[in-house]
């Protein structure tokens, strides 16, 4: 048996480090690499086993197409080889450019994998035969845009530096299920005296990681965040040498904003009352070096980018960014040092014709403006399940006159509307490089074990149809290990020796400049809080979308799954999928506990079981976990048929959590 080392390749944060232990072709078992400079040696529960993904019985190991319906399940289709699949494909791919034009035909993928290379592997390809493009709007691009809006270009925070904090403030991220080796920085900090404080609209994995707990209501954490930033002005608690040297805006902020945002009209909108308000602001700028580190789903609110404005402005009104320890991580990117230009070939002018937001799928494959979509290529992506405004969705993909080719692992819930289904490879079978979007350590997960049946990866698939398509491309002969090393030798950013451990298979941890946390690379050179460039130059309280129904619904991270990733995996669970309500609002509506209820709105309706449970807001309905249609609690719909393709304030990001909904007894 011989170990390797490996990253994890899950749309997460984190980017574990791995040792795979491999024998005879086969993954005995994973285990976190300790000189991994953020993960140190611990993984989530998720990839505890990661072998029991890859050699799951489940896996699809060869090409098939459909004989039968559309919409019902694997029996409807017959293996065929990857030639006919091939050809079926540009064939497609050729009649409807012909017929339609190439806009006609639209990529959809996200992240599952995270790999620089298979997860933009057809983003050229697509560009260059003229395709539909899509946004990568279905995260946080609000939370990116909210980053931007204040600090510009500035590098981010490292998430070690919350070790140095004396008081760390983890704002709406869930960080047990989706970030937990940040934990190993707050429980550092936490031996040497600091308080942890939460901030969320339900209780937690993280929970008992923390002193202090507030609840808000959901999509008001702006409102939160200008209250305090009210109190620190009132009170004489802002640093003022550091605003005058380093901040912009705020003395606009001050007059324009927070002398009518008052603490009690704050209280009235995010349901803190004003004298927790007033204990966490002066518990907040009373610290030395404050560290928050700011989670995404509040910033799936209409008024998300506004939202994760207000909050960045807090660390700069008390000057946290000046001492060790002091700021705010939203995301820290390694993508400053090895990005997507490569396998995007930036440098080509082969700009797509249309550009469709992800979270418009339903949209544009049932009633689009221009064209519409004949031909539909999903890989890394389960939009049947994971797409906002589900029934949409999937009355789009039973269209008779689409063709649809999924590639994937599994079957998936998208697979049921394929035409066409090629079997992929898992991160341990194909060859890349991973960067993050939590801390700044790079590293390469090569090829360990050959892969699975007739699996291939996304590149492999591109690279060929691509030649099947006529391109003439020196490009689209390169192997995946060619990638890596132009990826790494072309970045300047990277020193030579870091190169080198990096394409011998070590994960590297990125050099930044000492001062880079008050290098703030905006256009003022300060940190702007009020910002000319920006549709709304200035910090405001912005509301949520809400609907016109009684409950705030609020789906969040079941600890076994990542969004429908691990669906496969058996839990010896017969309830994945269930509903938690406070008892009162259960005897308003005469729901027993444990009844199965309804839940509705404008867009769709799910049946779940309600169990009572006193630490949920009233208000407010909590459900965790995106589950595959076979694990949900409706044998029709999963929980997306709630959710709408409303876009957030800026960045065309997804809404959600922007979610209300009715309920009623079906006893």
């Amino acid at each position: 048996m011989k170990e390797y080392k490996s990253v994890c390749p899950y749309d997460c944060p984190d980017a574990c480090g791995l040792i795979v232990s491999v024998d005879n072709n086969k993954v005995i078992s994973v285990r976190g690499d300790r000189a991994h400079a953020f993960t140190r040696g611990t993984l989530c529960p998720k990839m505890a086993h990661y072998e029991k993904v890859i050699h799951s019985p489940l896996r699809l190991k060869s090409p098939m197409k459909r004989v039968g319906k559309k919409g019902i399940g694997e029996d409807q289709y017959t293996r065929i080889s990857w030639d006919e699949a091939l050809d079926a494909i540009v064939n497609n791919f050729k009649e409807t450019i012909d017929t339609y034009g190439s806009e006609s035909i639209l990529r959809y993928s996200y992240a599952g994998t995270m790999g620089v290379i298979q997860s933009p592997a057809a983003d050229y390809f697509f560009r260059c035969i003229g395709a539909t493009d899509q946004d990568r709007g279905i995260c946080s691009p609000a939370k990116q845009a909210g980053f931007r809006s204040v600090y510009g270009d500035t590098l981010a925070i490292k998430p070690q530096e919350a070790q140095h904090s004396d008081l760390i403030v983890l704002w709406g991220i869930n960080a047990t299920a989706t970030d937990v080796h940040i934990l190993h920085d707050v429980n550092i900090a936490k031996k040497k005296g600091a308080r942890v404080w939460i901030i969320d609209t339900h209780k937690t994995y993280t929970f008992s990681q923390a002193h202090e707990h507030i609840y808000v209501k959901p999509g008001s954490d702006g409102a939160l965040a200008l209250g305090m930033l009210h109190i620190i002005h009132r009170d004489g608690l802002a640093d003022i040498d550091f605003i005058k040297k380093h901040v912009q805006g705020y003395d606009e902020l001050v007059k324009e904003v927070l002398l009518d945002f008052t603490p009690g009209k704050a209280a009235e909108i995010c349901g803190v009352s004003v004298e927790r308000m007033t204990e966490f602001a002066h518990a907040y700028a009373k610290s030395k070096a404050p560290f928050i580190r700011l989670g995404s789903g509040l910033s799936r609110y209409g008024n998300g980018a506004m939202t994760c404005r207000a909050i960045n402005a807090l660390p700069a009104v008390v000057g946290a960014w000046q001492y060790p320890g002091g700021g705010l991580l939203s995301s820290a990117s390694g993508s400053k040092f090895i990005g997507k230009d490569v396998m995007q070939q930036a440098h080509v002018h082969a700009p797509a014709k249309r550009l469709m937001p992800m979270i418009k799928l339903g949209e544009m494959l049932i009633n689009p403006e221009g064209t519409k979509v004949h031909s539909l290529y999903i890989f890394s992506s389960n939009p049947a399940i994971t797409a906002p405004d589900q029934n949409v969705v999937r009355r789009g993909l039973m269209r008779d006159d689409l063709f649809t080719v999924v590639h994937e692992r599994f079957f998936t819930d998208t697979c049921k509307y394929a035409d066409i289904i090629l079997p992929a490879t898992t991160s341990v079978e194909h060859d890349d490089i991973y960067n993050s979007y939590g801390h700044y350590t790079i590293g390469t997960g090569y090829k360990l074990i050959e892969p699975i049946g007739e699996s291939r990866s996304n590149w492999q698939v591109i690279a060929e149809l691509a030649k099947r398509m006529g391109l003439e491309d020196d490009f689209f002969d390169l192997s995946e290990k060619d990638l890596i090393e132009q990826i790494v030798r072309t970045s300047s950013r990277i020193s030579k020796r870091d190169q080198e451990l990096i394409l011998n298979g070590e994960p590297v941890e990125m050099t930044v400049p000492e001062s880079y946390k008050m290098d703030f690379k905006t256009p003022s050179g300060k940190i702007e809080l009020y910002n000319p460039q920006d549709v709304e130059p200035l910090i405001r309280y912005m509301p949520p979308y809400g609907d016109n129904a009684p409950f705030w619904l609020i789906n969040g991270n079941d600890i076994r799954i990542l969004d429908s990733s691990f669906c496969e995996l058996d839990f010896n669970d017969p309830e994945l999928m269930k509903l938690r309500i406070h008892p009162e609002d259960a005897k308003m509506y005469n729901i027993n506990d444990g009844a199965e209820v309804e839940i509705y709105n404008d867009r769709g309706s799910v049946k779940i079981k309600a169990y009572y449970d006193d630490e949920v807001q009233r208000g407010t309905l909590v459900t965790l976990g995106v589950w595959w249609q076979s694990q949900s609690s409706d044998p029709h719909v999963a929980i997306n048929a709630l959710t709408a393709a409303r876009p957030t304030d800026q960045g065309w990001g997804s809404t959600f959590y922007d979610v209300q909904v009715h309920i009623r007894n079906l006893l």
